[in-house]
């Protein structure tokens, strides 16, 4: 893992990157949507110093995450109660000052060789409507190489003008984009596990949300599709897309996702109950 101080470094090294940023063509707002991430905003807060304005959607932290975020003079917190992710997600691009946004989670950070690129992209005289970033996967700061992750992407900076979160959507929120896609080359570092039980417990809430969304779509439980597709989803991470090379962290990781899709059927299972 790259920590603080080495990225710091880093930054203080390219002085491509500070004659780049001093001429930034195009305003930007930085997003994030937030819950008890005292352990990140502090560093995810920082990625976005090249970023006119950073707002914070909040769903009324119990730690000291608004208060950290308020220490940032160009940070705007809206604190709203959490529905589900897509809503405070639209509420984020509906906040924003500027047509261009980049939307972060708290567990992601920009490497400088990223920061560069986005600016140099911005300061083009053309630029695509999206941009998809591809993600360095982390397991406890182990980096994982497949496990299904090996092709995880994610939609992270755009104009609002010309993309909306799908509606329905209550987890793995989905951006629907009315204009031309790009693609940039340097990855985007996703910390998403810090430990196994935090993560265990965010992949049954992501399993619970999803479960309400299938049944708001009429879809019927069924004991059989929840046992095959929990055993698929172990058997495609592990096997067909390579955990097992991940060692110890791949059978967690693949454990964990097709955990994640037996809860989504207990939850359908319990709202139509």
């Amino acid at each position: 893992m790259t920590d603080k101080k080495q990225v710091e470094n880093d930054i203080k090294r390219d002085s491509n990157y500070f004659l780049i940023k001093q001429y930034v063509m195009m305003q930007i707002s930085g997003l994030i949507i937030t819950y008890n991430e005292e352990k990140n905003i502090q560093e995810v807060l920082e990625c976005f110093d090249f970023c006119d304005e950073i707002i914070v959607i909040d769903s009324f932290s119990t730690d000291k995450t608004v208060d950290i975020a308020k220490k940032f003079p160009n940070v705007k917190v809206i604190q709203n109660k959490f529905e589900d992710f897509t809503k405070q997600r639209n509420l984020a691009l509906d906040s924003a000052t500027h047509d261009w946004v980049l939307f972060l989670d708290g567990d992601e950070r920009i490497t400088p060789a990223l920061r560069t690129e986005i600016i140099e992209e911005l300061n083009k005289p053309e630029q695509k409507d999206a941009y998809y970033f591809y993600r360095k996967f982390f397991f406890a700061k182990k980096p994982i190489h497949f496990s299904g992750t090996q092709s995880d992407k994610n939609f992270r900076l755009f104009r609002k003008s010309k993309a909306r979160y799908m509606a329905g959507k209550k987890v793995h929120e989905t951006l629907d984009v009315n204009g031309s896609i790009g693609v940039l080359k340097n990855k985007l570092l996703h910390y998403s596990v810090s430990d196994y039980e935090s993560y265990k417990q965010k992949m049954i809430h992501y399993g619970v949300l999803k479960g309400k969304e299938l049944a708001a779509k009429g879809k019927k439980y069924s004991v059989w599709v929840q046992y095959l597709k929990t055993a698929f989803k172990f058997f495609k991470a592990y096997i067909m897309r390579l955990g097992i090379l991940d060692g110890k962290e791949g059978y967690q990781l693949s454990y964990l996702q097709s955990l994640s899709v037996f809860e989504t059927y207990e939850s359908l299972k319990k709202e139509q109950n």
